[in-house]
């Protein structure tokens, strides 16, 4: 999101832009990290294409996506962090070709297996700057789809277990994976992804965005 980006990119220094896709893409220093920074867009499409410039354009080692997502299970509260363990897509549907429900067809691997240095890095960061809320890792389900009711919850919860669900993560770690980049997806909670999201979610996004932010810079430190 573009709170995001500003945040993060208002503490670089050295920084160049290039805009490509309808993207702009921050390239600097950051944390004495070399770093590019970039809001890829809201939905699956989008994050799928930023993350491919990235790896092409400017021969990145890793990614971390940050972003906001809603809880799927009761002990995950609003401002709380989710950090990936891997990320599957809800909205795949090849069940009659023999594959489980959100498993790309012709891949090798139903979901996608997040960088296990950076889901302790992150563990870590988020324990030392935010200690006031629970970090969780477990999966992260995506599809290009707002979760605003609680039969769709219960669904996604059933079938794929999951610890949150958005519309990007899972977009990102399949660019990720078939290049051989290792990533991880760090989800602030804004909203339970049910009928009380609409109430939630502006309230709550100034705070789950500030929280990710310190979160990725005590990464980089």
């Amino acid at each position: 999101m573009k709170e995001e980006v500003a945040q993060l990119k208002a503490e670089m220094t050295n920084v160049n832009i290039t805009s490509k896709a309808a993207m702009d893409f921050y390239e600097g220093s950051l944390n004495d990290k070399n770093v590019v920074i970039v809001q890829s867009g809201i939905g699956k499409v989008n994050a799928g294409i930023c993350t491919q410039i990235l790896i092409d354009d400017f021969d990145i080692s890793h990614v971390i996506n940050t972003g906001i997502a809603g809880s799927l299970r009761s002990e995950i509260d609003i401002f709380d962090i989710v950090v990936s363990t891997d990320a599957v897509q809800h909205d795949v549907d090849a069940l009659e070709f023999g594959y489980p429900l959100g498993q790309i067809p012709q891949l090798d691997t139903f979901s996608f297996q997040a960088d296990k240095d950076l889901i302790n890095k992150a563990v870590v960061a988020c324990q030392a700057v935010n200690a006031d809320i629970k970090v969780f890792t477990g999966r992260v389900v995506s599809g290009d789809q707002f979760i605003a009711d609680a039969k769709t919850k219960q669904k996604i919860i059933d079938n794929f277990d999951g610890y949150c669900t958005e519309m990007e993560g899972a977009a990102i770690a399949q660019v990720a994976y078939l290049n051989n980049i290792p990533f991880v997806v760090i989800r602030a909670i804004s909203d339970k992804a049910d009928n009380s999201a609409q109430v939630d979610y502006p309230v709550f996004e100034e705070k789950a965005i500030s929280n990710s932010v310190k979160l990725v810079n005590y990464m980089l430190k």
